[in-house]
This record gives structure tokens, sequence and C-alpha cells, in this order.
């Protein structure tokens, strides 16, 4: 059962242009924010969405793909991994953030 531990599949439209950074070893990382939504019926059956955002992040090959065919408001499918990473604040305060590491980007939609 190893394939499928820490793998995550999401499926949601874009939410802002991504942000491409070319690092000093060469490498580039591209990371953006992807809304899902998620409907529901409320307690008086009317249709409602819950709107999840999540920080998505593309290495190398996955980085140029989204850098060239993924603009705000596409909806693409996601195929990756949850990373957790820490780091400290110029006033000493620990912060740690939930990151999805994508390995696999498919276009989707008309937009």
């Amino acid at each position: 059962m190893g394939s499928i531990r820490n793998q995550v599949q999401l499926v949601g439209n874009v939410g802002d242009v991504a942000n491409l950074t070319n690092l000093e070893s060469g490498k580039k990382v591209i990371r953006f924010s992807l809304a899902t939504n998620e409907p529901y019926k409320d307690r008086d059956g009317k249709q409602q969405s819950d709107t999840n955002w999540h920080t998505v992040v593309g290495w190398g090959k996955t980085a140029e793909f989204i850098e060239k065919y993924v603009g705000k408001g596409k909806e693409i499918g996601i195929l990756g991994k949850l990373k957790t990473r820490s780091y400290t604040m110029e006033d000493g305060n620990q912060r740690y953030v939930t990151e999805v590491v994508a390995n696999e980007v498919l276009l989707m939609g008309k937009k």
C-alpha cells in the first residue's frame, strides 16, 4: 500500500497568476493558490458551496508547464503530496505552512 501514502488529488480553479522563482541552483519553483469547491445542501435544502484554498507548489518541468499553460481562473487537476515546512519570522515566532507539491497537472475546462 506504499503507493497511496501521502497522495493528494484536487480539482479546482487557479486563484491568481502563478509566481515562478528561478533559484540560484538553477532549479525553478512555482507557487499558486487553488480553490476547490465542495457542494452541499443546507438545512433548507438549498444548494451551497464550501470553498477551500490550497497553496500548490511545482518544481522543475512541472513549474515550467504550469508557467506556460496555467493561468488565473483555469480549471485544473493536481496529483501530488502534502508537505509541511516551517520558518522563523523576524519577531522570532515559528510559522508552519502546509502545501500541495504537484507531481502531475491536468488541464481541464474551457477557460
